[in-house]
């Protein structure tokens, strides 16, 4: 066990089959986060800014994904969105959660939103922050992230082309973390597999407009206005798609509004997630004089 934080412990569990890695903080409704695919990425990494705000008033869990962080990366395992769905569904089954709300960043969005699609019941909530979607279509930025190869400067410069808005918000202490992170032993081999290696690539979930429509959990959809990975124009096409979403845009904001636009981003997800209990919708056949 590790701690990460005064508040903020480090624990292991066995989830699908698979040594995992996970962040637990605060008491309350929990709430799952789950991290993107960029090169170097962390529970921790991801979401610094957000684990101490939100866990004033939820139980805050934030694990890492097979393939990523201190997470076990098995020999025989097949990377794919199959797979991480399976791994974050393991981990609720792990920690015998049978609902929760989730908090998805880019590829973790995804992995929420085919969650909401497969176990619908197993979700309270679900936010999707800078995630792909319907009408997605290849962007420089992404295929900047997935020909990184490790280096200190190459690091810097996908955070500031690509990830932030406002480049002086990427310090040498974020770019060393994070290239440390990308050049330990494994993972570069293991991130190159995930995006090039035809046995993972395979793996990969495609969205369905008419099943998209069919989702039915309440859900807040996050986006940066500038955003370079996953443009914004994804996330005004999934707002009118999701039959219960609701669409905010920051402005002068890249792919990193839990960074970005910090504080804010903590206050608007942790009303949305403690908003009234999505499962209580009143009857629209009963009188409404029966509830005075």
């Amino acid at each position: 066990m590790t701690i990460a934080s005064d508040h903020v412990v480090g624990n292991r569990i066995r989830a699908a089959g698979i040594d995992t890695y996970y962040l637990d903080s605060g008491t309350g409704e929990p709430v799952v986060l789950l991290h993107g695919s960029g090169p170097g990425v962390s529970a921790w990494a991801n979401w610094m800014h957000t684990i101490p705000g939100l866990a004033k008033r939820f139980r805050v869990l934030a694990p890492e994904l097979v393939g990523y962080g201190s997470t076990e990366r098995p020999a025989d395992i097949r990377y794919g969105v199959r797979t991480w769905v399976d791994h974050a569904l393991g981990f609720l089954d792990a920690l015998e959660l049978p609902r929760v709300s989730i908090v998805g960043n880019s590829m973790g969005g995804l992995v929420a939103l085919h969650i909401a699609q497969r176990s619908p019941d197993r979700l309270n909530r679900m936010v999707l922050m800078g995630a792909p979607g319907i009408g997605m279509v290849p962007t420089e930025g992404l295929a900047a992230l997935r020909a990184y190869e490790p280096s200190p400067r190459a690091m810097r410069e996908l955070m500031t082309n690509y990830f932030a808005f406002d480049p002086s918000i990427v310090t040498d202490d974020l770019v060393h973390a994070r290239y440390q992170a990308s050049a330990a032993p494994g993972v570069q081999e293991t991130y190159r597999a995930m995006f090039h290696d035809p046995r993972h690539t395979g793996d990969n979930l495609v969205l369905d407009e008419d099943r998209v429509r069919g989702v039915q959990t309440p859900t807040l959809i996050v986006h940066g206005r500038d955003d370079k990975i996953i443009p914004v124009e994804v996330g005004w096409t999934m707002a009118g798609l999701l039959p219960q979403a609701r669409l905010h845009v920051f402005p002068r904001c890249g792919h990193w509004a839990q960074i970005e636009w910090a504080a804010e981003f903590v206050n608007l997800i942790s009303d949305f997630l403690g908003g009234a209990d999505p499962t209580a919708a009143r009857d629209p056949e009963r009188d409404p004089k029966e509830e005075n």
